[in-house]
């Protein structure tokens, strides 16, 4: 079942049309890649999404059903710009955010101490938001993001202002919330943050969705041309047997064992390279090179933008 579902979004700003035509289905309970270059329209859609302005065209389904006001208690926002005060004290600011959320002061302040407690910033309450770094600031956000324990949490460049060792941390929280029920719409530019926890994408580019699936299908869709082949056997054969459709393009040689990657310049069956190889040399191994997201990202925008001047 999805949790969230739009359909045909549209928006425009006075000359700047910022979504066409974008629809996303998000899984429950998973991890969600919104993807897409800077002023793709990410942000955009995740503004309609929170309620905090309207689409001119289209739909958006929260659990099923039409999306409601009320709705918006379901999710937790973790804006890339933060909207911290910084002359109110970090608890005093954190417990006003908690019971906008809904929450008694009584359960606000229980779960804060439990927050506060797990990021060891038991120190921090009495502070004044000016008087800490980004990434402390960082964690007060997070907090008060997830503190309702929401069905849907939005994370928009969750990473930034903090180091590998707190956004470790941060990434760490996220997979346990999911973990614990909660379906995670994950915005970043950071590729490897993708592979890492994203089980489904979206790629956004000027303002239309121009890829979405799960990772995993995703990946072997655009499976590369090179081929990693293991096998015993004379390497001069090897090449000797390859037709003009095939280069070899590397190997290395270590007891007896050849490990090669194989060029394809025309898409054919794995089993045609197969073919060209076991009458020379005894097959070890055999596998795909599979791109990364940020390989992907790359091809699939610039492919885009190219059809798009061609027209």
């Amino acid at each position: 079942m999805n949790i969230l579902t739009t359909t045909g979004i549209e928006k425009r700003f006075v000359n700047h049309l910022a979504l066409d035509d974008v629809s996303i289905s998000v899984p429950e309970e998973s991890i969600y890649g919104l993807l897409g270059p800077n002023g793709a329209g990410k942000t955009t859609l995740i503004r309609i999404i929170n309620q905090i302005t309207g689409p001119d065209k289209g739909a958006i389904e929260f659990n099923g059903r039409p999306m409601e006001a009320d709705d918006i208690y379901s999710i937790g926002y973790l804006p890339e710009e933060r909207g911290l005060y910084k002359k109110m004290k970090v608890g005093e600011q954190a417990l006003y955010f908690a019971r906008l959320k809904g929450l008694s002061r009584h359960e606000a302040l229980k779960r804060l101490k439990y927050w506060f407690e797990k990021m060891e910033i038991q120190g921090w309450w009495d502070k004044k938001v000016e008087e800490l770094s980004k990434g402390m600031a960082q964690k007060i956000q997070f907090i008060v993001t997830v503190i309702h324990e929401p069905k849907l949490l939005i994370f928009d460049e969750p990473f930034s202002g903090f180091d590998p060792i707190n956004a470790n941390l941060i990434k760490n929280e996220i997979l346990d919330l999911r973990k614990k029920g909660a379906t995670v719409i994950f915005s970043t530019h950071n590729m490897s943050s993708v592979e890492e926890i994203c089980s489904h994408i979206t790629l956004i580019n000027k303002a239309k969705n121009i890829l979405s699936g799960p990772i995993d299908e995703v990946k072997k869709n655009y499976g590369s041309n090179i081929f990693g082949v293991t096998l015993k056997g004379d390497i001069d054969k090897v090449k000797g047997s390859l037709n003009s459709n095939y280069e070899l393009i590397s190997h290395t040689e270590e007891a007896g064992i050849v490990k090669a990657q194989v060029k394809v310049h025309k898409f054919s069956a794995d089993n045609e390279l197969l073919k060209q190889l076991i009458p020379v040399a005894e097959i070890l191994g055999f596998n795909q090179a599979v791109p990364n997201m940020n390989d992907i990202f790359i091809q699939v925008v610039q492919e885009y933008n190219k059809a798009q001047n061609q027209k």
